[in-house]
């Protein structure tokens, strides 16, 4: 799990990537990758949150 996280993160970048790219050319499909960039980067951020709050519920139960 540690490291999908990280899925998310890449996702987001290349998401705000194509968003860029596609600003001047199709400016409805560059909102979609807004949009996509946004949420990802979100459940990048929760998750993250989540996994380091777990990590540290499992350290102090051993």
């Amino acid at each position: 799990m540690k490291y999908t996280i990280y899925v998310n993160l890449v996702i987001c970048v290349l998401s705000a990537y194509m968003a860029y790219n596609l600003w001047d050319a199709d400016r409805s499909r560059a909102y979609i990758f807004v949009f996509l960039a946004v949420i990802t980067g979100f459940m990048f951020l929760f998750r993250r949150h989540y996994y380091k709050k777990f990590e540290e519920r499992k350290k102090n139960n051993k």
